[in-house]
């Protein structure tokens, strides 16, 4: 039985919730929607799809060509960083052996936005060389500008320009990974950059975790804005408490933490194994990923 694909594209608008339907709307008309995750102080919605691979190109187009109607990247402000009214869409198998239809799906969907949307695309992670959104999104749309007027950096799909509206579209197929948020009890957002760099793997903590310290001033909070890009090696639970060590030792309390779209059933299993304190659990012991498995 073949599995659908996943895809979860961010997009530019977190405030607007009749504009955040519409653009739900159209992701939906091809492929079963089963998330949204809006955020005001980030102005950005994540929309979790499944969907046959031809079915999700087209629900991904659709959707793309929505977002750009209802949302002028011109005039937007938010905590994350993004280059285009929908940021990124990142294709992701289901199963590990689905890898390869995620990575044909992404070309293919690249090169239907360049010559069907005229929006210029960057490709990054199976199908990108390695190259991380964060690389692309260095400096924002002006600085994403300046280097493509250059020569410094070109689109690997589509015009030499970004779109007045839309910007541009970052494509590419990963693995699953878990989109977490750690809010703490503070607006030192100085004191969450700090924090975000102890657990991320590039400053010596956790493999695969990318991390951000943002100002969140509509919660009235600061936050540690955390990629976990493989929850098998830095387990979820770990990371958490990292977190709240080092947030306590900056006299720092932890509000909550919060999940954006979905995350694999295996992550979950393991923090619950460990909260039960029940030796040697593994997701092998739930019986639908067992059921699952046998596919």
């Amino acid at each position: 039985m073949e599995l659908p694909l996943e895809s979860v594209p961010n997009v530019s608008e977190g405030r607007d919730p009749a504009v955040i339907a519409a653009i739900g709307e159209a992701f939906g008309r091809r492929a079963r929607l089963l998330d949204i995750h809006s955020d005001a102080d980030h102005h950005r919605s994540v929309f979790t799809l499944v969907a046959s691979d031809g079915d999700l190109v087209e629900a991904l187009l659709e959707g793309i060509a929505r977002t750009r109607e209802l949302v002028d990247l011109r005039r937007h402000t938010g905590a994350h960083p993004r280059i285009g009214a929908v940021d990124i869409v990142p294709l992701v198998p289901i199963a590990p052996r689905d890898l390869e239809r995620a990575r044909a799906t992404a070309l293919r969907l690249a090169d239907r936005i360049a010559s069907e949307l005229g929006l210029p695309v960057f490709l990054y992670g199976e199908v990108g060389g390695g190259r991380t959104p964060a690389s692309i999104r260095r400096g924002g749309t002006d600085e994403l500008a300046r280097r493509l007027a250059a020569g410094e950096l070109a689109p690997d799909r589509g015009p030499g320009r970004l779109d007045k509206r839309g910007g541009g579209v970052i494509v590419g197929a990963r693995r699953p990974l878990i989109a977490f948020n750690v809010n703490l009890r503070s607006e030192d957002v100085e004191a969450a950059r700090a924090i975000a760099a102890v657990v991320r793997e590039s400053g010596g903590g956790f493999p695969g975790v990318r991390a951000l310290g943002l100002a969140l001033p509509l919660a009235g909070c600061v936050q540690v804005s955390m990629n976990v890009e493989d929850w098998e090696a830095a387990a979820l639970h770990e990371i958490v408490e990292r977190v709240a060590a080092e947030a306590s030792r900056r006299g720092i309390a932890v509000l909550g933490s919060e999940l954006v779209g979905l995350m694999p059933a295996g992550a979950a299993a393991a923090a619950a194994g460990s909260s039960l304190r029940i030796d040697g659990f593994a997701p092998s012991r739930l019986l639908e990923l067992r059921l699952l498995d046998g596919d």
